[in-house]
């Protein structure tokens, strides 16, 4: 009898793990904006494997895969991407940042954030969404994930793609959220 359970108790968790897999997201191969995510998702996770924590507990995240940030005294950033829940891409979101401060240069950069919790995800989805000097973001080295937590409900990763910037300046992030129809 035990034997039977067990075969039965391995078979029901085989299925279990395939059917997890054959829901995981697939981004339409003809869809720039979803190919641009999955390979920004893709190097973020080859950079920190250790991301790979935030992704398996967040209740949603957003992925700006190009930021393009600028500045001469004032700066400015801007970028669009992808909202995700349930491992599903459910809407699209621009970034925009206005800065004041010592700064010179120009820089492009990618960012993920993560919400914690229902709350921090509907927040962002109201489409007002800011986040102030008091959330800050990690830049992703390998291993800068393990120390990281979430602050307001949300974890926020950058990753420099290129470009030079000096900076020492203040200013937020605000966001605009608009479902997939």
């Amino acid at each position: 009898m035990k034997l039977k359970t067990l075969i039965t108790t391995l078979v029901a968790l085989g299925s279990f793990g395939f059917a997890m897999q054959s829901f995981a997201w697939q981004p339409d191969p003809n869809n720039a904006e979803q190919t641009n995510a999955a390979e920004t998702i893709a190097a973020f996770k080859a950079k920190d494997p250790g991301i790979q924590r935030f992704f398996d507990k967040a209740v949603g995240f957003a992925v700006f895969p190009s930021v393009g940030k600028g500045g001469i005294g004032i700066g400015g950033a801007h970028g669009k991407g992808l909202v995700f829940s349930n491992g599903e891409p459910i809407g699209r979101s621009s970034l925009s940042q206005l800065t004041i401060g010592f700064q010179l240069g120009g820089q492009v950069y990618s960012e993920i954030i993560f919400f914690k919790d229902n709350v921090a995800l509907e927040d962002f989805k109201r489409g007002n969404f800011e986040m102030g000097a008091q959330v800050s973001a990690v830049a992703l080295t390998a291993g800068a994930s393990a120390d990281t937590s979430y602050n307001g409900g949300v974890a926020v990763f950058t990753m420099a793609k290129g470009g030079l910037m000096y900076e020492a300046s203040v200013g937020g992030q605000k966001f605009t959220y608009k479902p997939y129809k």
